[in-house]
């Protein structure tokens, strides 16, 4: 192994010193006359039993869950540690010369509640298979539960087999992710809520739509509209429009010529409103700037955006600088390129203390769709 390809390396955690008991005859005990004081065998059989009593009866304190995270999004697992209160697991994550995955667990996690953060996200292949050997490392350490949590699930726009030929990735991440071992699963924001079926296992979908309604609660646009940017995320901006009580507009794409040209249909007024592109994935960026233009061509005084998850691949970034748009909000479920993070025109909220409150619920068997408010 090349000790110059380390991706993570965290020290061992130190470990407490075993207690050792050493049994001893015990000292003949004085009557109240000074006398020695007789014991019969039954007494002095308790008496030599003291001490593999106390063995046995010394219960350890109450279990914590513990949390661990690979390499794709370690600001966030640490920022979830905090918000709960428990320290991020202790590991050892190389990689040899070409590439392949060495991971070691480097504390005991025998019989525990064990929460494992790792979004998919860019390499996604490189993080999936991080994600699967830690999972495998977890079930032959013996953990008790196994949570993965993915703040973003690549593959997750293959749902469907819309073209012949064609594999449906999300249900094979599902199968991989159930077979390495996850008995649980903690999902943020699916691009289609049908991936849940795709589990045989528990899952928990949880929205960030409550971090962006509060930020854009409290920046009080006027004359503020909701936009689905396609007709796939109505349900989304819906519930977005109802928990802000504003009206919800829709951007239709109709292809209509051999060249696929995109002509963008605007359903519902806009004119001289604040508009709130809403969203899931922003990956290119290519339809959300056609539908800030569309917006803008159909009188809208301003345009926002927001999404869950900011992906931002190839152009997005310099397309979104040269854009119309006022400011695109996006939670850290992904962390951002370098270019995108200096970008003024993106803001970043956090959504750890969302995860928190679901790891803790889960933990604690209690609701989880409480957070939903």
């Amino acid at each position: 192994m090349n000790n110059n390809d380390t991706t993570a390396v965290l020290s061992p955690i130190s470990e407490q010193a075993e207690e050792t008991e050493t049994s001893s005859q015990p000292a003949n005990a004085l009557s109240g006359d000074g006398q020695p004081k007789t014991t019969d065998k039954a007494t002095s059989g308790a008496d030599k039993a003291a001490p593999e009593k106390k063995r046995s009866g010394r219960i350890p304190e109450p279990k914590r869950f513990k949390i661990f995270c690979g390499s794709s999004n370690r600001p966030l697992a640490e920022e979830i540690c905090k918000f709960v209160g428990v320290p991020l697991g202790e590991t050892r994550l190389q990689r040899f010369s070409d590439g392949e995955v060495q991971f070691q667990l480097l504390e005991n996690v025998r019989g525990a509640d064990v929460f494992l953060v790792q979004p998919t996200c860019y390499p996604v292949d490189q993080h999936l298979v991080e994600l699967l050997i830690m999972m495998d490392a977890l079930k032959r350490a013996s953990a008790g539960r196994i949570t993965v949590v993915m703040p973003y699930y690549g593959y997750a726009r293959q749902d469907r087999k819309d073209r012949p030929r064609v594999a449906i990735t999300s249900k094979l991440v599902a199968d991989l992710l159930t077979t390495a071992g996850a008995n649980r699963a903690l999902l943020v924001d699916l691009h289609a809520a049908q991936i849940q079926g795709f589990f045989n296992i528990p899952v928990d979908h949880l929205f960030a739509s409550p971090v962006l309604v509060s930020y854009f609660r409290e920046l009080d646009l006027p004359n503020l509209t909701v936009v689905s940017p396609d007709a796939g995320g109505v349900e989304r901006a819906r519930f977005f429009a109802k928990k802000l009580e504003l009206p919800l507009a829709i951007v239709d794409k109709r292809r209509t010529d051999i060249n696929v040209t995109e002509v963008m249909n605007v359903i519902g007024d806009v004119r001289g409103r604040t508009c709130l592109i809403l969203d899931d994935i922003i990956d290119t960026a290519g339809t959300l700037v056609k539908t800030v233009d569309a917006l803008l061509a159909e009188g809208a005084e301003k345009v926002y955006a927001c999404a869950t998850h900011p992906v931002l691949s190839g152009p997005a970034v310099e397309r979104i600088a040269a854009s119309r748009l006022e400011q695109l909000v996006v939670t850290n479920t992904i962390p951002l390129r370098d270019d995108a993070a200096r970008l003024e025109k993106i803001k970043v909220l956090s959504i750890a203390g969302l995860l928190g409150r679901a790891i803790e619920s889960i933990h604690m068997e209690t609701s989880v769709s409480t957070l939903f408010n």
